[in-house]
């Protein structure tokens, strides 16, 4: 499910990411995303009971205590830990788990699409707009995608 329109799909239409394991150490993968998402329209609401506030939004210690819906589970966390965040974001009605880059369990993948989330395994949120949606081949990365059509920016 990691085909090029699905991902641009979940990214254009997702707005409001749980970002679980979100650190507030600024040379940490998960701040460095999260911070792009911020800044590139995203609401992110860091979920961590380490913290209180990260990168200027309340933290919360755990999918159940976040107020209102999420939309996508964007987990930085090993892949032991993925299982019971699976359940936690099927019980709040997610719609998408995003597991990061080195982030793979397959278990846990099939009972979130058996309870009719997406998944998305082994990729990174930034990574993966700046790929679909411009900014990664401006610097001659090649993205691999190929079309005549520019990709249409998100409104926000």
């Amino acid at each position: 499910m990691e085909d090029i329109e699905t991902l641009r799909r979940i990214l254009s239409q997702h707005r409001r990411i749980a970002v679980v394991g979100l650190s507030a150490n600024w040379y940490r993968p998960s701040y460095f995303a999260a911070k792009y998402l911020l800044d590139h329209g995203y609401e992110v609401v860091p979920v961590n009971p380490a913290y209180e506030e990260v990168l200027g939004q309340r933290c919360y210690p755990s999918l159940e205590a976040v107020p209102g819906e999420i939309d996508v589970v964007d987990i930085f966390r090993k892949p032991a830990d993925v299982p019971p965040l699976v359940e936690q974001a099927i019980a709040i009605g997610a719609k998408v788990i995003w597991m990061q880059l080195g982030v793979v369990h397959e278990a846990a993948a099939s009972r979130a699409r058996d309870a009719g989330l997406e998944v998305v395994m082994d990729r990174c949120m930034k990574i993966e707009y700046a790929r679909l949606f411009g900014g990664l081949n401006f610097i001659g990365v090649n993205t691999k995608v190929i079309s005549s059509k520019r990709p249409r920016t998100l409104p926000y």
